[in-house]
């Protein structure tokens, strides 16, 4: 079994890593286009509000919702899920396009209320409405598509969902270029493109549904049992999978008061933490929460507690090089992939230090990614979100002292502290449950792992020119030393974990 889960969380991560290179391609063309001046930050504002919506109602709640109840119905028979599928259709696209209707009509209100500090500049405000009034279908579309990608990790298909997301980034990489020169205001352009980018990112996921016979007629089915359990589920779900898109939301909203450029600065650091992030810890989970919910409802105890066991190990090995990477090389990364033209080097050191911030975060990010779907594949919906409200409380209380102390980066360091929190809250409560029970092994493989990293650090502390080398290098010189100091620590970093005993082909097999 774990064979096969680490060959299908090979997939996503491939097709996830495509998807994110178009994403620095295109927040490459944002920056040398826009900068990050006011425009930059209003789009910010205006994509973040649909884009978190789409989190917390599409792949955060309503995916850990429905993916679990879609197993219980497959083992029920083809007619039982196809009724569930056209009911959950029916159901959530009548809804989506309600909100959609109300949020296009309120999005002058909506920028308001998640970007306050923006009501003093008219300009701003009323920019930020318009750029929303395009914007938020989005959440139509992108939740659709996350419904068909649910259907589609369901049966095992786990490529075409994770390789959806290319054609938003194409989208948007064509409207800044070709679209934004023949507009009276260019970043509307943008605005455009997350538009297309949720039109096309539907439509290509259907041809697939056709093909595994799972599009059944679509129709509303609000008092259908399956739809009322998914609901049930995913009320409280929308708060507890969201907690770090609802503190990411919030470092938006105060960033609005700071000084201009703090919410692209915000913006560019979290897109990086978002790489690793995605292309392992969403991967991960996306993989074995399916494999999780199939366990419960077999009842396989061990199994289930021995996946998440797996998940872990592979957590700490991915992880822990990751998050020395991005804090030792966040300015070199951010001068590399991001300034040219409008995005100046001042901007990089600041987004830079957003950057390290969050990076402290990475390894908790991935861990709530992959301890979550240990309630959720058991239905259990209750038990993360009282831990969320926690995490989301003290998030808070900690960006009001740290934005006081440090701006911008004491938000990015809050994120970061909330989500640790959020971690440690999640693993305590599923070795109290009994859940999960940690296979042998862990402390010798924790001390393993401290030669490897140590290695990759000084690799990097030996190697890594000064900054004044980066800002005065040509794109090609940057990314030439760029490739070079992150393929020498990966290769002194994978040499060392052979040599102290940890064999990637043996944790294959930690789950069986």
């Amino acid at each position: 079994m774990s064979e096969k889960l680490f060959k299908s969380t090979a997939i996503v991560s491939m097709m996830t890593f495509i998807s994110r290179i178009l994403g620095f391609v295109r927040d490459i063309v944002i920056a040398r286009l826009f900068g990050a001046g006011l425009g930059a930050d209003v789009f910010f504002v205006a994509f973040k509000i649909p884009n978190f919506l789409r989190r917390l109602f599409a792949e955060g709640a309503f995916s850990q919702a429905f993916i679990p109840v879609l197993a219980e119905y497959r083992d029920r028979g083809d007619q039982d899920l196809k009724d569930l599928i056209a009911s959950t259709s029916g159901t959530l696209a009548t809804l989506l396009f309600i909100i959609t209707v109300i949020g296009v009509i309120a999005a002058p209100i909506l920028i308001m209320v998640f970007a306050p500090g923006f009501i003093d500049d008219e300009y701003k405000i009323t920019l930020a409405g318009n750029l929303l009034k395009i914007t938020f279908p989005y959440l139509f579309f992108i939740s659709l598509t996350a419904l068909a990608g649910a259907i589609l990790n369901s049966f095992g298909k786990f490529a075409a969902p994770a390789f959806t997301p290319v054609f938003l980034n194409l989208s948007l990489i064509g409207c800044a270029i070709w679209l934004s020169p023949h507009l009276a205001e260019p970043v509307t352009a943008l605005a455009w493109g997350v538009f297309i980018g949720g039109v096309v990112q539907l439509l290509f996921q259907i041809p697939f549904l056709i093909k595994i016979g799972q599009l059944p007629k679509p129709r509303w089915g609000w008092q259908d049992s399956g739809v009322q359990k998914i609901i049930k589920l995913m009320i409280p779900a929308m708060f507890g999978v969201s907690v770090a898109q609802i503190n990411l939301l919030l470092d938006t909203l105060l960033a609005s008061f700071l000084v201009t450029g703090s919410i692209s600065w915000l913006y560019y650091s979290d897109r990086l933490v978002e790489f690793p992030l995605g292309i392992f810890g969403i991967a991960l989970a996306t993989v074995i929460l399916p494999s999780l919910s199939k366990k419960h409802a077999s009842k396989s105890k061990t199994e289930f507690s021995n996946t998440i066991d797996w998940a872990l190990r592979w957590v700490f090995i991915i992880g822990t090089p990751a998050t020395i990477g991005l804090i030792w090389l966040a300015e070199p990364l951010l001068l590399s992939l991001f300034q040219y033209g409008e995005f100046a080097p001042s901007d990089a050191h600041q987004a830079s230090l957003s950057l390290m911030a969050y990076g402290l975060g990475l390894l908790a990010f991935i861990f709530i990614k992959v301890l979550a779907p240990g309630y959720y594949a058991r239905q259990d919906i209750k038990t993360p979100v009282k831990i969320g409200i926690i995490a989301l409380v003290t998030n808070m209380v900690l960006n009001i002292i740290l934005m006081l102390q440090f701006a911008h980066v004491g938000l990015a360091l809050a994120t970061s502290l909330a989500a640790m929190l959020n971690a440690a809250l999640l693993y305590i409560g599923l070795r109290k449950l009994a859940i999960y029970q940690p296979r042998a092994g862990w402390g010798k493989f924790m001390l393993q792992l401290l030669i490897p990293n140590i290695s990759l650090m000084l690799i990097l502390f030996w190697l890594t020119p000064e900054i004044k080398e980066w800002v005065d290098s040509t794109v090609w010189q940057r990314f030439s030393v760029l490739f070079g100091l992150i393929s020498a620590a990966m290769l002194v970093y994978f040499v060392m974990l052979a040599i102290v005993g940890i064999k990637i082909k043996s944790l294959l097999k930690i789950s069986n």
